[in-house]
This record gives C-alpha cells, sequence and structure tokens, in this order.
C-alpha cells in the first residue's frame, strides 16, 4: 500500500531567535567554572529560565538552590543567575565567605546603575515590570525598601500618587512587550511632564529584535509557535505578541512533545521562533516533528543581524587561562 502524501506545509523561522549574548554568557560562566574548578558549582536559582539547559549544566555538575543557606561550607564556586540580585546576596554570600561568580546581565546590571543615580539624584525611581520576576526582585533589591514603586500597567500609572510629581524618574525591566511598555511610559509621560528616562532603552536589543521577527510573520501564519519556558518572561511576551499581530494561534512549547497537535489542526503556515534562554536544539527538534507530519518548507525571516557578545567575569577568564581551559 502507497503511504498517504503528506500535506504541504510553509514553516517561517523567525530570525533572531534563540540565546541572546546575556544567556550565553551566563550558561558559558557555569559550564567554564565547572572545568575550572571542577563540580560541584552551585547556581542561585535557575541560571536562565529554560528546563533543558538546567537540566544539561545540572549533568555537567552544577548544583541549583534556591537560597544561599541550602549550600554547604564550601570553597566551591557560587553563581549568581542572569537575572540579577538583590544587593543582600552578595552581601551574605561575604559573610559566609563564599566564592561568588555574578553571571548577571551586563543589561541588566546597567538597569542597576540607572536606580542607584536615581537614586542619589533624590528621585523617586518607578520600575515597569512584572511582580515576583527575579530580575524585577533584583532591581528593587539594590536600594532600600521602598525606594522604587513597581508599575505592572497602564492603570497603575494612571493611578499612581507619587510623593514628588516634580522629582520622577523611570526604568524598566529588560524582557517586556515593547508596546505594553509604550503604552505604560506614554500615560506616565502624559501625567508627569518632567518625568526622566533611560538613555537608551532598558529593554534589551533581544527582546526587542525577537518581538520584531514574530510581527513580521504572525499575520501571513495560521500558527505560530514559541520555544521557551513558562516562566520566561520574554518568551510569554512572544507568545503575546504573535497574538496580537494576527496568528490565529499563538502556543508557548517547551519542547516538541508539548506541541498541542488537536489545537493546531491542519496547517498550511506555521512561524516559529524562541525565546532568548531557549538552545536551538529545542527549535530543531520542532522542526523535526513537523516534518514527521507534513511536508515542509522551511523559509527564514531575518529582521536583523546581531553581532552582541559581552566579555566573561575576568577572574573566571583568568584562571582558566592559567590553566590553559577554554570557554
Amino acid at each position: 500500500m502507497t503511504p498517504a502524501a503528506k500535506a504541504p506545509l510553509t514553516l517561517y523561522l523567525a530570525a533572531p531567535r534563540g540565546f541572546c549574548a546575556g544567556v550565553d554568557r551566563a550558561i558559558k560562566i557555569v559550564e567554564l567554572a565547572l572545568k575550572v574548578h571542577g563540580a560541584p558549582v552551585y547556581v542561585r536559582h535557575e541560571i536562565v529560565h529554560n528546563k533543558y539547559v538546567v537540566d544539561d549544566l545540572r549533568k555537567k555538575g552544577a548544583v541549583f538552590v534556591d537560597e544561599l543557606e541550602e549550600i554547604p561550607p564550601t570553597d566551591q564556586p557560587v553563581i549568581f543567575s542572569a537575572h540579577g540580585v538583590p544587593k543582600s546576596v552578595p552581601r551574605d554570600a561575604q559573610k559566609r565567605n563564599m566564592f561568588f561568580i555574578d553571571a548577571t546581565c551586563p543589561l541588566v546590571s546597567k538597569v542597576h546603575k540607572e536606580a542607584m543615580i536615581h537614586e542619589r539624584r533624590n528621585r523617586d525611581i518607578l520600575l515597569i515590570g512584572h511582580k515576583g520576576h527575579p530580575e524585577v526582585i533584583g532591581t528593587m533589591g539594590q536600594l532600600p525598601d521602598g525606594a522604587v514603586t513597581l508599575i505592572e500597567t497602564v492603570e497603575d500609572a494612571e493611578n499612581l500618587v507619587p510623593k514628588d510629581a516634580e522629582n520622577l524618574a523611570w526604568i524598566t525591566q529588560t524582557t517586556l512587550s515593547v508596546d505594553d511598555t509604550r503604552d505604560i511610559v506614554a500615560a506616565l509621560q502624559n501625567r508627569f511632564p518632567n518625568i526622566v528616562g533611560p538613555h537608551k532603552d532598558d529593554i534589551c536589543y533581544a527582546t526587542t529584535n525577537r518581538q520584531a521577527s514574530v510581527k513580521a510573520i504572525a499575520a501571513k501564519c495560521d500558527a505560530v509557535l514559541v520555544v521557551g519556558a513558562p516562566n520566561s518572561s520574554n518568551s510569554q511576551r512572544l507568545r503575546e505578541v504573535a497574538e496580537r499581530s494576527g496568528a490565529k494561534i499563538a502556543q508557548l512549547v517547551q519542547r516538541a512533545t508539548d506541541i498541542d497537535w488537536q489545537t493546531l489542526g491542519l496547517l498550511k503556515t506555521v512561524g516559529l521562533t524562541a525565546g532568548a534562554s531557549a538552545p536551538e536544539i529545542l527549535v530543531d527538534e520542532v522542526i523535526e516533528a513537523f516534518k514527521s507530519r507534513y511536508e515542509v518548507s522551511v523559509e527564514l525571516e531575518n529582521t536583523v543581524e546581531e553581532d552582541v557578545v559581552f566579555t566573561l567575569p575576568r577572574a573566571l577568564r583568568e584562571s582558566a587561562a592559567e590553566l590553559d581551559v577554554t570557554g
């Protein structure tokens, strides 16, 4: 019997997608620390929000903990995640004589510095972001309790009663929806014309680029799949952007086994992207899953080239060089 012919499917592969420079740097920090110092290497919180990445590092000898108190007395490295930490965390690590390495993304550190500059200039600081996200906790934790007010929505901006309406500044989480943030900032500027913003957008280049690439393909797709973790802010924003930009269906999947084929139904066009903490191997896995069901034609939709690279911490680089270990 001749097997039934597969239905044709055009798969629009968004680019850029997947790892950003900050995520790539954080993962390399853990991997290089393992090569230089051996296992175990302790990591406070998920180094990045992706189960596949975390599980892979765990197999190599990384031990993930929620808090420093879970780490026994040790001379082994303790690494802080890419999302950044409150100032209290390195302070506690120093009290316990821990050897710690900060893998905070440099673009998150930029926001931390902005917050501290605003405080020195006696400004009331508004942080646009999502309550409970590790990056928001880390940014608010750079300053004393009450120094930063969290703004999550336009409604929050419209209802804000500041201590000094003439002396305000705003900063943002780096992984927000560009469009949502623009609306919140507009509401703040409408109410407080003298409010001070960042010299350069806090939403990082990778978040902005990935959202733009999804907008470029969403309207012509029956469905858009975003490879990423449910606790990944930038991945969730990609799914929302796809939905708002015309995709009939937008799904967030951690890997190919999570695809809801029944909901998708018979497709003719699919868009595919990945959050900034999702490795390309998971994108390939999804493509293969579609190829098993469809006669797939892949079209690359590249909106911008990225060439951003962040250097590794100096101490780790020097240790690796002494031992002739490469990253």
